[in-house]
């Protein structure tokens, strides 16, 4: 007797195959059978006639450490189809830290994150993974977070990582690994991280070559770079994984509004320092803009000492000023686009821009903006505003839909759900692509898009029975409409969920059931 039979389905087992008609019998938390199970006794039924039935769908990049920890039905994330997410991305999280440093981080991070319990231990990879095995909703995997390794080695200060320190980094990251984690990642303008250099970062590799994981790079953003490879982001993740011997995943890597409809310009430097022994994926989220953490605008000095430090600093006129300044010289264009997503002493705030109250305050973007970290004690999450040009969108969509063509590439939602107002990617990436682009582009069938959500990042990645339909596999499952689904939060109405899929199944429960979702945490610390 099965627990669950998915019956009458079309079923598209994530390698890529053409999808058949089945059923798929679930015993505990894996798949017993797949085929005619019409005669077979089960606890339960849920008809699929009509639907498709793939794997659930994996996330390679998000930011849900923190939510989840507070939300753990995690409901934007599981509605989506999304059954493993990945966390410890863009090298920042929450270990290993020491008890003191993981309130500095926490509080750092705390507008991209959120706020989760503070007496929490995180002094392990271990450590961290035992507050979401069987505690969420999804499965979570873990990477090692560079600026996480670099603030429990140096504290929050721009030192060399060389010697005893670099040492005990990377025993961290080796610790780590072994630990479970499945790779090692670095991030665009996350402190510590932009205090690092190339070398440190290549010498941390070697850990990750040695495990036969993965390191993902978030390209360092032009602002921080001077302390990379070539002064270049994207140079630097190729030259790292080269001294290494790494394989390299480049985190979110995809066309904007400056480069729409050239592949090939963001291609070039990779295409340039590519090797016969680079091993190089990549990810996509289908949207033209992205967000971030406002603190990461401060530049180096002003993030000497952490957040204790910095609010010193914001309080001193002068200081502010001058360092507004800067901000307004080197990031206007950036700073332009502003749109607030989370500001938890303002929430009237969110979903404003910060040049509108610029404007009403009568100064400039930069003095207003560390107003506002200062007002809210760090805590401020923003989305950059989209391009007006519906002629961009369209092609930017065609951009992603040929990126994700690829054999390189797989799906990704990047994930930043603190506030009221947060990027629409939260609550509709996976759809958009599943629905709204793979019928608009119409460039990948559908098994090859479930391909991208499913088998390829599992195999990448390293999870274990993850990633298709098959017997003695782990039960995650998505039932969905492949006519009907769709994304349907936009950047005015991000927290909306999406339609065409009515069930969820994660390692055999059922975790949303026809579309609402049921409060069983049955989600797994993998791989």
């Amino acid at each position: 007797m099965f627990d669950l039979v998915i019956a009458g389905g079309t079923i598209v087992d994530g390698t890529g195959k053409a999808g058949y008609r089945g059923d798929v019998g679930i015993k505990g938390e894996r798949i017993e059978a797949v085929g005619n199970l019409s005669k077979a006794e089960a606890a339960r039924r849920i008809d699929a006639t009509g639907k498709t039935v793939s794997p659930g769908f994996i996330d390679t990049h998000t930011h849900s450490e923190g939510a989840l920890l507070v939300d753990p039905q995690h409901a934007n994330g599981i509605r989506q189809g999304i059954t493993t997410e990945f966390l410890g991305i863009d090298g920042m999280s929450y270990a290993p830290l020491s008890a003191y440093n993981f309130k500095t981080y926490r509080h750092w991070l705390g507008g991209l994150l959120g706020d989760p319990p503070e007496d929490l231990d995180m002094s392990s990879v271990s450590a961290f993974r035992g507050h979401y095995h069987k505690r969420v909703s999804v499965n979570t995997a873990y990477f090692v977070p560079h600026a996480t390794v670099r603030l429990q080695a140096l504290g929050f200060h721009d030192k060399p990582l060389r010697g005893d320190a670099l040492d005990a980094a990377r025993r961290m990251v080796r610790e780590g690994l072994e630990q479970g984690a499945v790779g090692f990642t670095t991030g665009g303008r996350y402190y510590p991280g932009p205090w690092g250099d190339t070398d440190e970062i290549a010498e941390l590799c070697r850990e990750v070559r040695a495990a036969d994981k993965v390191y993902m790079c978030e390209p360092r953003s032009p602002q921080v770079a001077s302390r990379a490879f070539n002064k270049h982001g994207v140079s630097e993740g190729m030259e790292a994984a080269r001294r290494s011997g790494a394989k390299l995943h480049f985190a979110h890597y995809r066309t904007n509004e400056q480069t729409a409809g050239r592949i090939d310009k963001i291609m070039a430097p990779i295409d340039a320092a590519r090797t016969a022994d680079h091993d190089v994926t990549f990810d996509i989220y289908p949207y033209p803009t992205g967000s971030s953490i406002a603190i990461s605008y401060l530049p180096d000095d002003a993030q000497e000492g952490g957040p204790v430090e910095i609010l010193k600093r914001l309080r001193d006129p002068a200081q502010r000023r001058a360092i507004a300044a800067g901000m307004d010289a080197s990031d206007a264009d950036r700073l332009a686009t502003i749109v607030f997503s989370y500001m938890p002493n303002a929430p009237e705030l969110e979903g404003t821009l910060l040049r509108d109250i610029a404007a009403k305050r009568g100064r400039s973007r930069g003095e207003v903006l560390l107003e506002l970290l200062l007002e809210q004690n760090l805590k401020v999450g923003y989305l950059a505003e989209p391009p007006e040009s519906q002629e961009v969108w369209a092609q930017l969509g065609r951009d992603f839909m040929e990126l994700l063509a690829r054999e390189d590439y797989m799906v990704c939602s990047d994930i930043t759900p603190a506030g009221n107002h947060p990027h629409p990617r939260c609550f509709g990436a996976f759809p958009r692509f599943l629905g709204r682009l793979r019928r608009e582009v119409g460039n990948l069938t559908l098994e090859a898009m479930i391909h991208r959500m499913t088998d390829r990042p599992a195999c990448r990645f390293g999870l274990t029975h993850r990633g298709r339909i098959e017997k003695g596999w782990f039960a995650d499952l998505v039932v969905f409409d492949e006519a009907k689904v769709n994304d349907t939060a936009t950047y005015r109405e991000p927290k909306q969920f999406p339609i065409g899929i009515p069930y969820v199944i994660v390692n055999g429960a059922v975790a949303v059931d026809d579309e609402r979702v049921t409060g069983i945490y049955a989600g797994q610390a993998v791989p």
